[in-house]
C-alpha cells in the first residue's frame, strides 16, 4: 500500500516505522530540511524519550481524555518504547521523577536512531514539502504541495501543534483538516511559563527554588498542588511546577483571577517553623533580623521575606514580636504570586487542544468522518505533563495509526 505521513516528528517517524515493517511503501512529507526538528529540543535538548511510570501512573499524568489513550498505550507502552529505542543501539537511562533520556543526552542520538531505521526500511523522504491540501478522491488522496501533487491510497496526518512553530509545527495541520470535515477543540499554550507583575519578581529573576510545595488557586478554588522545583525569570515563575501548572490552567475554560501560593517550608509545619525562627532569633539576639534570616532563605529572597513581612531589617533579633514572628511564617508557608496571564506559543512544549476525539477511532487512530485519514500525535486533543508523558502519547499514537494502516 502506497501511503503518505504528513510530519516527521516523533508520531509520524513511528507511524511510518510501523506502516514499514508491515510492507508499505511510506512517503514522510516534511517542512524541514531534517525530520525531527521538536525532538532536538525537548528535555532542553537531551530529548525526555518517556517516562518509566507504571501503567496507572501514566495515565494519572495525562490530562482528560485519557481513556481515549487506553488502546494506543496497550498497543505501545512506555517499556516498549524502551525497549524499542534501545534495540536501535541508544541506550537510556532513568532520572529523577522517572523520566527516561538516551545515555548520551543527547536528542541527536535519538532522532538518528528512528532515521537510520526509517532509511534502513526504505522510508522515502519529502523535505521542504509543505504540505497545502489533502485531497480525498476515488482511489485515496491526493497530497497537495507548493511544487507537486501526488497520489496516496492512505495518510496519516502528524503534523504537531501549535507550539514552538519555529520547529513548523505552526497550526497549520489544524486547517486543512478542518478542510476535510474535523472540528478542533479549543487550542492554548501547555506546559508553559507565567506572568506576573508583583514588585518582587524581577529582584528573584534567577533565583531556583528546590523542594517547594506549589498551589494554583483559581477564582478561589485550588486547582492544582505539587511539590517540586520552580525558578523566578524576568517576566514571572517557570521550572517544572509551574509548566504543570500551566496545563492544569489551560483546560479551566474561563477564569477571572490566579494566584500561585508556595510553600517555601513544607517539610515543617507551621509550629515547627515557628520554633526555628525563635531558635534563630536566640542565637542572632543582638544581631539585625537581615543578618539572621539567610540562614533560613536564599539571600535574593530575604529583602522579599522582610517586606512581605512588614519587617524592620534593621530591627534587633532579641526584640522581635510574636506578632512579627508569626507574619513571617505565615509568609513563609503562604508565598502568593499574582498570575497575570501564560506565555505565548513561542515558549510553550505542547499545545492542549486539537482534533476532536469523537472524530477519531481510538482502535485504530483512523478518521470517523474521513475514511482511510489517520491522525496521531499532538495534532489530536490529548496532552500531559511534563516529564516525558506528552512524547509517549506520539510514540503510542503513531505506532497504532501505522500498524492500523
Amino acid at each position: 500500500m502506497n501511503i503518505a505521513i504528513i510530519g516527521g516528528g516523533a508520531a509520524g517517524m513511528m507511524a511510518a516505522i510501523k506502516a514499514l515493517e508491515n510492507g508499505n511503501d511510506v512517503t514522510i512529507y516534511e517542512k524541514n530540511d531534517r525530520p525531527g526538528k521538536k525532538l532536538y529540543i525537548t528535555g532542553k535538548g537531551r530529548c525526555n524519550i518517556t517516562n518509566d511510570a507504571s501503567r496507572d501512573e501514566f495515565f494519572d499524568n495525562v490530562l482528560g481524555n485519557n481513556k481515549f489513550l487506553y488502546s494506543a498505550f496497550n498497543a505501545f507502552s512506555n517499556q516498549d518504547m524502551i525497549d524499542f529505542i534501545e534495540g536501535l543501539g541508544c541506550p537510556v537511562k532513568v532520572e529523577r521523577g522517572g523520566r527516561v533520556f538516551p545515555v548520551s543526552d543527547k536528542s541527536s542520538d535519538v532522532i538518528k536512531a528512528l532515521r537510520n531505521r526509517l532509511q534502513e526500511l526504505g522510508c522515502n523522504f519529502k523535505f521542504n514539502s509543505d504540505v497545502k491540501e489533502i485531497i480525498p478522491c476515488n482511489e485515496g488522496f491526493d497530497i497537495v504541495t507548493d511544487n507537486d501533487r501526488t497520489s496516496y491510497e492512505k495518510v496519516v496526518i502528524t503534523t504537531g501543534g501549535n507550539s514552538y512553530p519555529i520547529t513548523g509545527s505552526n497550526g497549520d495541520g489544524y486547517e486543512i483538516l478542518k478542510k476535510l470535515g474535523h472540528s478542533i477543540t479549543d487550542i492554548k499554550p501547555a506546559l508553559v511559563p507565567m506572568n506576573s507583575s508583583d514588585y518582587f519578581i524581577k529582584d528573584l529573576q534567577g533565583l531556583t527554588l528546590k523542594n517547594v510545595r506549589l498551589s494554583m488557586v483559581v477564582d478561589g478554588k485550588q486547582k492544582y498542588e505539587e511539590m517540586g522545583e520552580m525558578l523566578f525569570t524576568h517576566f514571572g515563575i517557570s521550572g517544572p511546577l509551574v509548566l504543570s501548572a500551566s496545563s492544569v490552567l489551560a483546560h479551566v475554560k474561563e477564569y477571572k483571577t490566579v494566584k500561585c501560593i508556595i510553600d517555601l517550608k513544607p517539610a515543617l509545619s507551621v509550629e515547627q517553623l515557628d520554633e526555628r525562627l525563635i531558635r534563630e532569633f536566640k542565637e542572632g539576639n543582638l544581631k539585625n533580623i537581615n543578618n539572621v534570616i539567610p540562614n533560613l532563605y536564599p539571600h535574593s529572597l530575604c529583602p522579599v521575606m522582610l517586606r512581605l513581612s512588614n519587617l524592620d531589617p534593621f530591627k534587633k533579633c532579641n526584640v522581635i514580636s510574636k506578632e512579627e514572628r508569626q507574619r513571617l511564617v505565615n509568609v513563609t508557608k503562604n508565598f502568593e504570586i499574582k498570575i497575570d496571564s501564560v506565555r505565548d506559543w513561542d515558549e510553550a512544549i505542547i499545545t492542549k487542544g486539537g482534533v476532536n476525539l469523537k472524530e477519531i477511532n481510538p482502535k485504530t487512530m483512523e478518521s470517523k468522518i474521513v475514511p482511510g485519514l489517520y491522525l496521531a500525535g499532538e495534532v489530536i486533543d490529548l496532552d500531559a505533563f511534563t516529564g516525558g508523558f506528552n512524547l509517549q502519547i506520539a510514540w503510542s499514537t503513531g505506532y497504532l495509526a501505522g500498524m492500523s494502516l
